[in-house]
């Protein structure tokens, strides 16, 4: 039994080890493999990993249905446990994978919150730009939906990152992957206008003079602020989305796909791993287009 323990710990000890230095994952989606790898675990404390037969991890797989918890989290279980198991073969450690052909529950997908092209601009025309802070909101949201940068990409953007005579920004996403987006005209010259106008002004700590939006006591604006200032928008618009940092993401993806962009390149631009993950969009654009004809059409108006 000592052995199997020891088995488990040193799995585990070496499965971190590569999702952290060959996978580059954030601490959050680390911790979250290890929990399901502990789950795993503790289903089958008295057998080593490497022996467990597809049987086994089935009878694991259908457990997950017993306890109250979503279909989703069902679904992100057992995808830890695939990627343990990917990894045993990487190493040689296994030569069939017995996690392969494990089914995960079907889930809806639902589609994302987004605003249309006035509610943005009612949003951004609400901020008092008479304020240094009103300067920095109006060009930090532009950024945020004129590249379609998730909230933790905007709050570390640098600005050393700024290529703004090319047209581009370097944005360091998920995983430490580096992308170029390219950034529209409005949104280049609200950073230029905040940059010598409202920023040369602060009194910039040591840690955050390479970072671009900072509060106002010189360090870097936090994650949450950036919520606060978007819910605040929100009351005073009278909008009433379910309103956060992603939704301006989502906002900027359907407009392009309803624009006709290549999911492709609107792939690109967000830094999805997977196309999968882009072609929510396309479902968002045929709920548009039928919700459009269905309110013009004649038929529809009574």
């Amino acid at each position: 039994m000592v052995q199997i323990v020891s088995r488990w710990n040193y799995y585990h000890t070496r499965f971190r080890q590569y999702l952290q230095l060959e996978k580059s994952l954030a601490k959050n989606s680390i911790e979250a493999y290890e929990d399901d790898l502990k789950k795993l675990q503790s289903f089958f404390s008295n057998i080593s990993p490497e022996k467990l037969t597809y049987a086994q991890l089935q009878k694991f797989t259908e457990s997950l249905a017993e306890i109250p918890i979503s279909a989703a989290t069902q679904s992100r279980i057992v995808s830890g446990i695939k990627a343990f198991y990917k990894f045993l073969v990487l190493e040689n450690e296994i030569q069939q994978n017995p996690s392969e052909l494990l089914e995960t529950p079907k889930l809806k997908r639902k589609l994302p919150v987004f605003l249309d092209v006035n509610e943005i601009d009612k949003l951004l025309e609400a901020i008092d730009r008479s304020t240094a802070e009103g300067e920095r909101n109006i060009c930090m949201l532009e950024t945020l939906y004129s590249c379609g940068l998730r909230v933790s990409e905007l709050v570390n953007l640098k600005i050393t990152d700024l290529h703004l005579n090319e047209d581009y920004i370097k944005i360091v996403g998920k995983g430490n992957k580096e992308r170029m987006v390219p950034i529209g005209k409005i949104a280049k010259k609200l950073i230029l206008n905040y940059k010598q106008n409202i920023r040369s002004h602060l009194k910039i700590k040591k840690e955050a003079e390479d970072f671009l939006f900072l509060n106002r006591r010189g360090v870097k604006l936090s994650r949450v602020m950036v919520f606060y200032i978007i819910k605040d928008l929100a009351k005073k618009t009278g909008v009433r989305k379910t309103l956060s940092p992603h939704t301006f993401r989502h906002s900027f993806a359907t407009h392009l796909v309803e624009g006709g962009a290549d999911l492709r390149a609107v792939q690109e631009m967000l830094g999805h791993e997977s196309i999968t993950t882009t072609e929510i969009y396309t479902h968002l654009d045929r709920q548009f287009l039928r919700d459009n004809i269905l309110s013009y059409h004649p038929r529809n108006k009574k």
